[in-house]
């Protein structure tokens, strides 16, 4: 892989997060959903910043909804998973498991 074809942390996290919501994730639902797995609380601002990057890269795409009545006639843009996110989510994950493989955390300094 060449640079710029990793995931970062955050972006990982919010690729793995569109996944287990599925199609039609919204930024503030993405973000609740970070907050209730991770227990991190992240700034709207970073969700959306990631989702723009991802979608840059192609591993996510994006609509826009029908504006609601709730949020004063304005529209949510929701997110998708591409197959170039699922791929990129594999590599990541064979990555790590490749550098997990014949570490002993237990025997590890803190």
């Amino acid at each position: 892989m060449a640079k710029g074809e990793y995931l970062g942390e955050f972006e990982h996290i919010v690729l793995l997060t569109v996944l287990r919501l599925g199609d039609g994730a919204y930024g503030a639902m993405i973000r609740a959903e970070i907050e209730r797995v991770t227990g991190r609380s992240p700034a709207i601002g970073a969700v959306h910043a990631t989702l723009e990057r991802l979608e840059r890269k192609g591993l996510v795409s994006s609509w826009i909804g029908e504006p609601t009545a709730e949020r004063g006639g304005k529209a949510k843009r929701h997110f998708k998973i591409e197959a170039d996110g699922v791929s990129a989510l594999k590599n990541a994950r064979h990555t790590l498991e490749r550098l997990h493989k014949g570490v002993s955390l237990r025997d590890a300094t803190a």
